[in-house]
């Protein structure tokens, strides 16, 4: 099995974390998977949405493990909207007590449109808008801000009482964003809370493309 590292957002020489994973594993057999991997001393459990749906098996994994932090890795996106997966990264992190992290990806575009029949466009920006969509619905359940945004790609300016989730005091999950090019980089640094790389970014690739463009990103967040 391949472990994933990942390396949390801290100055050099930070904790690198390891990270087992539930994929290729059916529904049934998560509790006793995440068991193992929390006594063998993982840091994380990692879904991906390959074959099987991203969130089904991490909603199983907080209700058996204690500890150990959950990751999709990653959910797709644009698959999806802001204020579906507000809702599921919330329920998530309440019935773990406060350990999910919604690693976020956009796929590619034959995939969106051609599989998913869902629109394509301005990956970078899009995904930029969809964090802080996310961000503004989560400001409105836990601290009470109107709900009033409104973006070039998502709109969301409708929040009465009963929708508003009950369990509140774990706040909102972490989110990280895949990325590869230097743009959707960017965005990560920007607006996202850590970054997944993919599997085929090489060592020189990530010192020279992608840790310029993450500091790029939190020097444009300030």
């Amino acid at each position: 099995e391949r472990d994933a590292r990942r390396r949390e957002s801290r100055p050099p020489g930070g904790t690198v974390k390891i990270d087992g994973g539930l994929m290729g594993h059916s529904l049934g057999s998560v509790p006793e998977r995440v068991r193992a991997l929390e006594r063998a001393g993982y840091d994380g459990v990692v879904s991906a949405e390959i074959a099987n749906d991203p969130f089904l098996p991490l909603a199983i994994a907080a209700l058996h493990s204690e500890r150990i932090e959950l990751l999709t890795s990653i959910a797709v996106a644009f698959a999806r909207n802001p204020m579906l997966l507000a809702q599921t990264g919330h329920d998530l992190n309440a019935a773990s007590k406060g350990r999910m992290i919604l690693g976020l990806g956009s796929q590619i575009r034959a995939h969106v449109t051609k599989r998913f029949s869902m629109p394509w466009s301005r990956p970078a920006a899009r995904m930029r808008e969809f964090v802080l969509a996310l961000r503004a619905i989560w400001a409105c359940w836990y601290e009470g801000t109107p709900l009033g945004f409104r973006g070039e790609f998502y709109t969301h300016t409708l929040m009465t009482p009963m929708f508003v989730p009950p369990e509140c005091g774990f706040g909102a999950p972490r989110v990280f964003l895949a990325a590869v090019g230097p743009r959707m980089t960017e965005v990560a640094g920007e607006v996202a809370d850590g970054l997944i790389a993919h599997g085929f970014t090489t060592d020189r690739y990530f010192r020279e493309v992608t840790l310029p463009a993450v500091a790029r990103g939190l020097a444009a967040s300030g």
